[in-house]
């Protein structure tokens, strides 16, 4: 009797300790990062049953004996998993914790600042990724730093008796660098200065370094755009050899090199740009034909007849890869010479230029075209406002020509829509300066007639060309081309924006073959709402971005089979290599190698978007001054974004962004509902949702991280 009662209670005393053993390795392995005693373990499981917390300790000498833990010196134990290591970047959002952002995972991994090993926003390294989560998002632990980003920061310079400080300018750098008193290169208390750092960060250490640049007083705006361009690592000026080597390229003008070209000297030409633009590079030549259809001639400044590969001027342009747009200023890809000179298309001088040459009927219908080398004499210069009156008065300089352009233009942007291509018209704003550059408004940029119909005659020829390019072969042997391509939306992130616009009460067919006509309507509903913005914004974020390759894949947002930038040399490296490569194949030249094209439309990409940041920070920046001086104004704002540490409000009259952090919301505990887009008072329920409409006014602005603070007004008077 006893002996089955024994055996009995052996059976189910194993039964305890198998079901402990799963529950501690499992426990273990969704920690494979930490280490816990037994009595951290007892509390972690928590069983009601004080046999099975007794059993804890006995069960965890087991599993170790058996290899399927570790026991480490101080008598904690730990998994034995490896974890799964994946490489990514640093994405540090805020002082509390960063993403690792990596292809080889389908979602960003959140690494609380502790867990970075000492990385750095921008940094390459490898990550272990845990089976805890972290809302959405795998949590994980930095193992190594692969590669340091950038070994040289910008931003103000602080000093106390014994040593100084650098805070960077740059918002998702969270350590200040000390920097020894004998480093600071005479630098004064709050100027803006760029740092080396000499020492990475270790443990709880700052990291180190030394002053090499000082930029001028924090606040001056010469200061604080040269700090954005140190920020993006942008050229101040070209180098001297450079610039020699500019000066010495003669215009070529030579009956010979004339002789191989197109003469349009004698047919109607004229450019169409800003104000205040520089460089023309791309002119429009018109005139009527005998069977009653129009010769277009979209005509691009030949900037490769010039600049020639190898050459010192190729290598610079190479690494600039496209012109910097910021506020008060361009960064060129080329040196004025050439950008503002030869290659300018300036109104009453012979130019050589590439062309794509369109016969056109009335419906804008293309019969023939041709792509070659022209020498044209641009008969006059309009500003887009110059062109607009003449559209709309018919008077004026060009005026029946102008009409004619731009009902063709009309019917091809009817048509392109017609076929599928998605209309986003973001506003654009810019800035009224003084002779300082302190801003003195922010005005919207106006898109008018005269805008779209460059756009359209500069789309029709950047397809063309790739067209052409493409069909010149049959089969898959195609000739290397530099394409520009838009892949379709991903999915998932097409479903997250439909579900939110359906808040507003707008639905979206997210089909793959409706989803560009949906859109539009979209587009269409919204234009003039309070929620237009938001909706634009979170709609672009869905779509992929476009991109530089050698792969014929076709432009989604324009609904092209194939396109390319063939339209601005002056200003883009991967026009240069579209005119070189069309006149290789136009000349009968074999394919090229795909490879060295393909890792330089790369680096195009990643010029582009370089470029693209610094504007947009310059923007940022001229905006936070602007919001200084309004600080007692009551603004009407939109939730343009939602985080777990704030609610982002976009200003309707000036365009500008701040942030209501959660910090600032004292009348309850809100808790961030990531899925849909909102926060909720713990207590009082009160919601902020993205698009919700909102009263706001600045509390605080801060032009070293080009940031606006703003807070809730309840009452408006």
């Amino acid at each position: 009797m006893s002996k089955k009662r024994k055996k009995k209670k052996s059976g189910k005393s194993t039964g305890i300790t198998e079901r402990l053993k799963a529950k501690i390795t499992a426990l273990l392995n969704a920690n494979i990062h930490r280490a816990y005693t037994s009595k951290q373990v007892v509390r972690k499981l928590g069983f009601k049953r004080k046999d099975y917390n007794r059993e804890i300790p006995y069960v965890l000498t087991q599993l170790e004996r058996e290899g399927k833990i570790a026991v480490l010196s101080h008598g904690a134990y730990k998994s034995i998993q490896e974890p799964d290591l994946l490489t990514g970047r640093v994405d540090h959002v805020n002082p509390r914790f960063a993403y690792v952002v990596s292809g080889d995972s389908e979602q960003d991994i959140y690494v609380k600042s502790r867990d970075l090993k000492n990385a750095m926003d921008g940094d390459i390294v490898r990550v272990s990724a845990a089976a805890t989560r972290h809302g959405m998002h795998p949590e994980g632990k930095v193992v190594e730093i692969v590669e340091r980003r950038r070994d040289r920061l910008v931003g103000r310079i602080e000093f106390s008796p014994r040593f100084a400080f650098v805070v960077p300018d740059n918002r998702k750098i969270h350590q200040d660098i000390f920097v020894r008193l004998d480093k600071t290169e005479r630098a004064a208390h709050n100027d803006k200065v760029i740092i080396k750092i000499t020492e990475w960060p270790a443990h709880d250490k700052s990291p180190e370094g030394e002053v090499v640049q000082v930029l001028g007083k924090a606040g001056d705006n010469e200061a604080e755009i040269h700090s954005i361009m140190a920020e993006f690592d942008l050229p101040f000026e070209f180098p001297g050899h450079v610039l020699k080597a500019a000066e010495k390229i003669s215009d070529g003008f030579t009956k010979k090199e004339i002789a191989k070209r197109k003469d349009f000297r004698d047919i109607l030409t004229f450019t169409i740009d800003p104000e205040d633009a520089k460089d023309f590079d791309d002119a429009l030549s018109c005139r009527a034909l005998d069977n009653g259809h129009y010769e277009i001639g979209v005509h691009i400044a030949d900037v490769t007849h010039y600049v020639k590969p190898d050459s010192l001027i190729e290598k610079e342009g190479y690494q600039r890869a496209t012109s910097v747009y910021l506020v008060d200023r361009t960064v060129p890809m080329l040196p004025e010479r050439l950008s503002n000179e030869l290659c300018s298309l300036r109104p009453h001088e012979d130019k050589f230029t590439f062309a794509a040459v369109f016969e056109m009927d009335a419906e804008a219908n293309v019969h023939s075209e041709w792509f070659g080398r022209t020498i044209i004499h641009s008969d006059r210069r309009f500003t887009y406002e110059e062109a607009q009156e003449a559209i709309e008065s018919g008077e004026g300089d060009c005026a029946e020509p102008l009409q004619l352009l731009n009902n063709l233009a009309l019917e091809m942007r009817k048509r392109r829509f017609g076929k599928g291509a998605v209309n986003f018209e973001t506003t654009e704003v810019r800035f009224k300066l003084d002779e300082n550059g302190k801003p003195l408004g922010v005005v919207p940029k106006v898109r008018k007639d005269a805008h779209k119909l460059i756009e359209e005659f500069m789309l029709l020829a950047n397809r063309q060309v790739a067209t052409f390019i493409y069909n010149m072969k049959k089969g898959k042997d195609k000739n290397t081309f530099v394409y520009r391509t838009h892949d379709y939306p991903d999915p998932e992130k097409v479903n997250t924006f439909a579900t939110f616009a359906r808040r507003f009460g707008h639905e979206i067919n997210v089909d793959d073959e409706a989803i560009s006509s949906s859109l539009n309507k979209l587009m269409e509903h919204i234009e003039g709402k309070p929620e237009e913005n938001v909706l634009q914004q979170l709609a672009i974020r869905a779509m992929a971005k476009a991109k530089y390759t050698t792969k014929a894949t076709g432009h989604f947002g324009l609904a092209f089979p194939h396109y390319t930038h063939f339209t601005s040399p002056i200003r883009r490296y991967p026009d240069m290599m579209v005119h070189r490569l069309l006149q290789h194949y136009l000349d009968g030249g074999n394919t090229v190698k795909e490879d060295e094209y393909e890792e330089r439309c790369e680096h195009s990409s990643d010029r582009e978007k370089r470029a693209a940041d610094a504007e947009r920070a310059s923007i940022k920046y001229k905006q936070v001054e602007f919001m200084q001086g309004v600080e007692d104004k009551v603004f009407d704002g939109v939730i343009s974004g939602v985080t777990e540490w704030g609610i982002f409000v976009e200003i309707i009259e000036t365009k500008c962004e701040g942030m209501v952090r959660m910090t600032d919301l004292k009348d309850d505990y809100y808790e961030f509902d990531e899925e849909n887009y909102r926060i909720i008072g713990r207590h009082n329920k009160k919601m902020y949702t993205l698009g919700d409409k909102v009263y706001v006014r600045v509390k605080n602005t801060d032009i070293d991280r080009r940031t606006i603070d703003l807070e809730f007004v309840v009452e408006v008077v």
